[in-house]
């Protein structure tokens, strides 16, 4: 074997915990830092702590809360754009169709869904004005902001 290659070996090797828990054991090094031990892991306390090394669980836990964000903004958006109280005016319908809607009353997409499920298609044909393609129309806007529309039986 070649002389003088290997490392010096300490037997009593100081080992310190940043817990303050102190050991011998032996090592390549005369004292040896170290974050954890049996004494501080949470494995071995049962303890429920997060370990952090250079701010990953900080990073994780603001991308989780970005994440949150972001579905309840697309939830309040996805809600609002189909709400009941949503004037007849946002939606692409033709003014002529308009305005024959707001003389019978109609002026909300609620009130209008809910002619639709009353009385069905014939509801929305009996006002004067209104054919099957103008009714067509109006489905379309519907369906197109999310509107489900449920026929009557």
């Amino acid at each position: 074997m070649k002389e003088k290659i290997h490392p010096t070996w300490y037997p009593e090797a100081r080992v310190t915990c940043a817990c303050g828990n102190t050991w011998t054991t032996g090592a390549t090094v005369a004292e040896i830092r170290t974050d954890i031990c049996s004494k501080c892991h949470p494995f071995y306390t049962g303890e429920q702590r997060i370990v952090d090394t250079e701010g990953q669980v900080d990073r994780f836990l603001k991308r989780l809360q970005v994440r949150d964000t972001k579905r309840a903004e697309a939830e309040a958006r996805a809600t609002s754009a189909t709400s009941p109280d949503a004037p007849l005016t946002d939606f692409d319908i033709p003014k002529r169709q308009l305005d024959l809607l707001r003389e019978n009353g109609l002026n909300t997409a609620g009130e209008l869904i809910a002619r639709l499920q009353e009385g069905g298609d014939d509801a929305v044909l009996a006002i004067p004005g209104i054919g099957r393609q103008h009714l067509a129309t109006i489905k379309k806007a519907l369906r197109a902001r999310g509107y489900e529309l449920v026929k009557a039986e």
